[in-house]
């Protein structure tokens, strides 16, 4: 009989920060890593989700970690990306945004149309094939959490919720590895550059930035981001409470990211003169670490035995999910983004959303700017992408499939 060990939220979180150092160790020791851009929480993460592996194959004990906490982090970092958002950059963002948005609707339809003849390929119900396309890929846990029971109850399939679980669990891994090793390739074979070299990372601080209050690092500068970041997260939370009393359903990290946003623009505007918050390394490292601490988190949790039971079919679909991302964001989303260096940052990111998650994409986007240089639209346009949009059409194209 399987023992299930419950690690409590507080030592859950001590346990993340660990292992995100850990994998800062070792991506310092291994030049590969770093050449690939893999994100450091990324090594720990999978370190240790493989370790609680082997204590599930070898010992029988399945560790199981309260994550009340990590989500906290989630809002964070997200609060830390609106407060990035200058109006400039959003104007200069819309028609990136716009193609970034057919673009993933089109790798929507390319999921499912893959999933479908997957699940048919291996005796599963056509239905169940959005739990191998979009529904656990693009949409992550949740929303293949939350379509389970309909495709289960379309089509009789027992153990909905674990294929998607698993798919989506996969999937994230998947999108860990893949984005980085795009990124440098095609940086490195277009000899492409940043067009603000001088400015502060979005996310880390990778780059020196020569003089200026704005380049410190101090308890100030820390407890300035701090209170702001608060600011976003309280206004988004009441945002939030009004939206759902309308019957609109989002992410808390939705309307704190929107909040940050707005928050970040008035500021500047009615205070041009105070202390800068936005684009600043203090707001840069906390941003990292709300990202790194929430991947570590995430990706520790993994349950990788979950995958192993689902032997042969997820293995040939997920192969062929992955081959198709990179081959859509080499051949598609990079010249229809200009072949520019934000297209190559955006091809890393496009890789984390479309396999796994929304903060996957941002950790790979890191440590490409962090080691090429920065670039702030990518950073503005991709989470409300991936974040927002995204959401409504999965959902729509989703039923479609089910329905039919």
């Amino acid at each position: 009989m399987t023992d299930i060990v419950v690690i409590p939220a507080f030592l859950s979180v001590t346990l993340g920060f660990a292992v995100y150092l850990i994998g800062a160790m070792i991506n310092a020791r291994v030049a590969i890593l770093r050449q690939f851009n893999i994100p450091e929480p990324v090594t720990g993460g999978l370190l240790a989700s493989v370790a609680f592996l082997l204590a599930y194959l070898l010992a029988d004990y399945e560790v199981s970690f309260d994550l009340a906490a990590r989500d906290v982090f989630l809002v964070l970092f997200f609060a830390g990306i609106g407060l990035n958002a200058r109006l400039a950059d959003l104007i200069t963002g819309g028609k990136p945004l716009v193609l970034l948005l057919g673009l993933t609707l089109l790798a929507i339809v390319a999921q499912n149309v893959i999933g479908v003849a997957g699940a048919v390929l291996f005796g599963y119900p056509a239905q169940a094939g959005v739990l191998f396309g979009s529904a656990a890929l693009i949409g992550g846990h949740g929303t293949a959490i939350a379509w389970a029971p309909d495709v289960a109850a379309a089509t009789g399939l027992v153990g909905a919720a674990e294929l998607g679980m698993a798919v989506a669990t996969l999937g994230l891994v998947l999108a860990a590895l893949v984005g980085g090793p795009v990124a440098k390739y095609l940086v490195e074979k277009n000899n492409l550059t940043s067009s603000r070299p001088g400015e502060v990372n979005t996310i880390g601080v990778g780059h020196d930035v020569q003089g200026g209050p704005e380049a410190k690092i101090d308890h100030t500068s820390v407890m300035r981001v701090m209170l702001y970041l608060n600011l976003a997260v309280i206004f988004g939370y009441i945002a939030n409470t009004a939206l759902e009393a309308a019957g609109v359903k989002l992410p808390l990290f939705v309307p704190c990211l929107i909040c940050a946003i707005i928050l970040a623009n008035l500021r500047s505007l009615l205070f041009p003169d105070a202390p800068p918050v936005t684009r600043t390394p203090a707001l840069a490292m906390v941003s990292e670490f709300s990202l790194g601490a929430f991947l570590a988190m995430s990706l520790m949790s993994l349950q990788l035995w979950t995958i192993a039971e689902l032997g042969m079919s997820i293995a040939v679909i997920l192969t062929a999910q992955a081959l198709f991302t990179v081959v859509f964001v080499i051949f598609v989303l990079f010249p229809v983004m200009g072949r520019s260096y934000r297209g190559a940052v955006l091809a890393a990111g496009f890789g984390g959303f479309s396999l796994g998650a929304t903060p996957t994409a941002i950790a790979n986007m890191t440590a490409v700017t962090k080691r090429y240089g920065p670039s702030p639209v990518a950073f503005i346009i991709l989470p409300l992408v991936s974040a927002f949009f995204v959401d409504i059409a999965n959902a729509f194209i989703i039923q479609m499939i089910v329905n039919f």
